[in-house]
């Protein structure tokens, strides 16, 4: 076998590899951040200061704790949702307003031409 085909299979290897890592974090999150918990644990415990910060590296965002990994559990995170307006405040600013309350649409029934024969 030579070098090259060698070096072929290993960097092939190594995109399938990735290519299933992010397949798994896509199809099934919960599973892949109890999977980066883990590694995260057992690196922080290593005396190698790597180790630690590669550990504190793959801690996963909802562990983190911050209001940058947007879990929006508190609620104190992301932007305000806007006030509702009410029907009659709506009605008063005049057609084209922002804000205005829509009006329900009745839906218009089908009709159907008959084929010619």
């Amino acid at each position: 076998m030579s070098t090259g085909l060698l070096l072929q299979y290993i960097v092939l290897g190594l995109i399938v590899a990735a290519s299933v890592l992010v397949l798994i974090r896509k199809l099934s999150p919960q599973l892949s951040n109890r999977w980066l918990a883990a590694w995260s644990i057992r690196l922080s415990r290593r005396d190698s200061r790597f180790a630690k910060a590669l550990g504190r590296h793959l801690q996963p965002k909802e562990a983190t704790g911050n209001c940058a990994d947007g879990c929006s559990t508190c609620g104190a995170c992301g932007p305000k949702k806007p006030a509702a307006v009410s029907p009659a405040a709506g009605a008063s600013r005049g057609p084209g307003a922002s804000g205005q309350a829509r009006v329900a649409v009745e839906p218009m029934p089908l009709r159907f031409r008959s084929r010619p024969h």
